[in-house]
């Protein structure tokens, strides 16, 4: 399984599975709205959540459906999800090997996750487990980079990122756009939010979770610390402890299967 999993998730997010938890933004909650109206699921659809991590997206589905089986290769990631949420099913395998009854689920979610594993095997499993015209919802929440401060802090990761899988980087839209015939996009939105909390937690633990961060050595996750607290201080003139409000855009993708 672990051939899948690309060598920053599998060793990051092992590493820093709690700091991921209580660190990382939630959604906004237009996402419940969207997957009601416009992608018209209701009590009765059975939902998937592919590359679940700790379930950030589990509280927003349990508005919709009850029916949610939560899917996790990585099991620091799971055992998080599973001590929160005792009564969601889950599955500890990796895309490329679901191995669920064909046409099973209404949608299946792939929340802060999809990048990780764009391409042809992933794909072909989850248009066999779709039922006929099921959605595959893509969703990414993203720093809102026209926020100045929030630009410094993506300049300050960018040369750090090695070709750790993005979603800025736009390769798993181009996976789709090649598997046209299994997958149409239907529409797009966009929600904007904010994270709100210290800087600590809302801004350095944050960025320590980041894969490629949360997979470097003591030293290097201090030295990004000092940069992180430096930054904040310089630009907002802010201490570890005081509040901030972190700007965000979540970006939600309505795809159906063809």
């Amino acid at each position: 399984m672990n051939t899948v999993i690309h060598p920053a998730a599998q060793h990051g997010f092992s590493q820093s599975a709690d700091v991921y938890q209580h660190a990382r933004p939630d959604y906004p909650q237009a996402i419940v709205e969207w997957m009601q109206h416009d992608l018209a699921l209701n009590a009765q659809s059975q939902l998937a959540d592919l590359g679940s991590g700790t379930g950030k997206l589990i509280p927003f589905l349990q508005q919709v459906s009850q029916k949610i089986t939560a899917i996790e290769p990585i099991s620091e990631m799971l055992q998080q999800l599973q001590h929160r949420f005792p009564a969601v099913a889950t599955k500890q395998t990796d895309s490329q090997n679901l191995s669920f009854p064909s046409e099973y689920f209404d949608a299946l979610f792939c929340a802060q996750s999809f990048h990780w594993f764009a391409d042809s095997a992933s794909l072909d499993e989850i248009y066999q487990v779709l039922k006929p015209h099921g959605i595959l919802g893509l969703i990414w929440n993203q720093r809102d980079t026209t926020v100045l401060w929030v630009k410094a802090i993506a300049d300050l990761l960018a040369p750090l990122e090695g070709d750790t899988p993005r979603y800025h980087t736009g390769h798993w839209q181009q996976v789709l756009d090649n598997h046209h015939e299994q997958f149409a996009l239907v529409d797009q939105q966009t929600f904007a939010f904010e994270h709100v909390g210290t800087v600590e937690q809302v801004v350095i633990q944050r960025i320590l979770s980041t894969s490629f961060i949360a997979a470097s050595s003591v030293a290097d996750k201090a030295i990004m610390r000092q940069s992180l607290e430096k930054l904040i201080k310089n630009q907002l003139g802010l201490d570890p402890t005081d509040e901030i409000a972190f700007p965000y855009v979540t970006h939600a993708y309505h795809y159906q299967k063809t």
